[in-house]
């Protein structure tokens, strides 16, 4: 059995060609797929995170809707970028969105991709320390949230506080209990799949990774997952890890379908340069006839390895298209490989 759900980075552009025409309709409709998802059967609705870009940007005010209007699918990031981050701020914004939602946050976390203009973060007022770079910050916000939402007393209480205040030092106000097992690391390579699993944080592994071996994607990935899976039992933590993939996998069943995605050029894994001298794998897609889709995707071992897989969706053709998209799989794929 696996968790599937979505992950929809919420592009939206004006263009008459495209179904989600601003940034309103890219969250409503995000809104109305994460309910659409949970009424098929769904277990999860993730967004991505992007800042100076025609996408999602700040996911707390969508989470939290999502939560106000959903029951029991997951909601999650997948990731928030921590070098923009404000730890403190994103925990109180993070506990209200778990609690409106009744504990059902997955939250997705990671030093972020390249983004739409250089150093991003500096505009939002964070800088690496001195002899300190971009990932080292990331790393040092991530560590900051993961101990205040703990729940734990840390701030000195004032002597003559407006309202009246429980005994010893003050934690950050709404907690979210729990929500602390719940924070993933999106990991590019082994070594941070293996320091997030030191730090008790689940593993979200997407289409890119850093090419460490020249092996074929779906191997490289399977391997960071085992990588991980050791390096958690290692740490001895109480609670069980979870991993999750993402994939674009698309069943041809209608014209429709045939018409966006059935190109019937082959798909392969991609090697290429995200970052100087950073050289990685992007995996490939997964596009055909619901038969020929369940023996190709048989073979995709991280997907075998991983226990959530997230459906890329091209959130820009609708919410009625996307859910379609969304059942194929969970419908004609997804019980003939046992995860359903």
């Amino acid at each position: 059995m696996k968790k599937i759900g979505f992950l929809s980075f919420g592009h939206w552009s004006p263009s008459p060609q495209s179904g989600t025409r601003s940034a309103g309709d890219a969250l409503l409709q995000s809104i109305d797929l994460a309910v659409a998802a949970e009424e098929l059967g769904a277990d999860g609705a993730y967004f991505r995170v992007h800042h100076f870009a025609r996408q999602l940007a700040s996911p707390f005010p969508l989470l939290a809707a999502a939560g106000a209007k959903t029951k029991t699918i997951e909601l999650g990031t997948a990731v928030i970028d921590m070098r923009y981050e404000n730890p403190l701020y994103m925990a109180e914004d993070a506990g209200a969105a778990d609690l409106i939602a009744g504990g059902r946050l997955q939250l997705g976390i990671s030093r972020g991709s390249p983004e739409q203009v250089i150093d991003g973060w500096r505009y939002f007022g964070f800088a690496p320390e001195e002899g300190k770079t971009d990932q080292d910050m990331a790393r040092q916000h991530a560590e900051v949230f993961l101990e205040v939402i703990k729940g734990n007393g840390f701030a000195q209480p004032n002597p003559r506080p407006m309202f009246p205040n429980p005994p010893g030092m003050l934690r950050l106000e709404p907690h979210a209990p729990g929500l602390r097992d719940r924070i993933w690391w999106g990991a590019a390579s082994d070594a941070t799949a293996i320091w997030a699993a030191k730090m008790g944080m689940h593993l979200q592994s997407s289409t890119l990774k850093f090419d460490e071996s020249g092996k074929p994607f779906h191997i490289q990935q399977a391997e960071q997952i085992r990588a991980y899976r050791a390096a958690w039992k290692d740490a001895g933590h109480a609670h069980e890890p979870r991993v999750s993939v993402s994939r674009s996998i698309f069943a041809l069943v209608s014209d429709e379908d045939r018409m966006y995605f059935g190109s019937g050029r082959p798909e392969e894994d991609q090697f290429g340069y995200i970052e100087p001298e950073k050289r990685a794998v992007f995996g490939r897609g997964y596009t055909a006839e619901p038969d020929k889709l369940i023996e190709e995707l048989r073979k995709d071992e991280a997907i075998a390895e991983a226990d959530t897989l997230l459906l890329t969706v091209p959130n820009q053709l609708g919410v009625d298209y996307n859910a379609h998209v969304i059942e194929n799989i969970l419908t004609l794929v997804a019980p003939a490989l046992g995860w359903r």
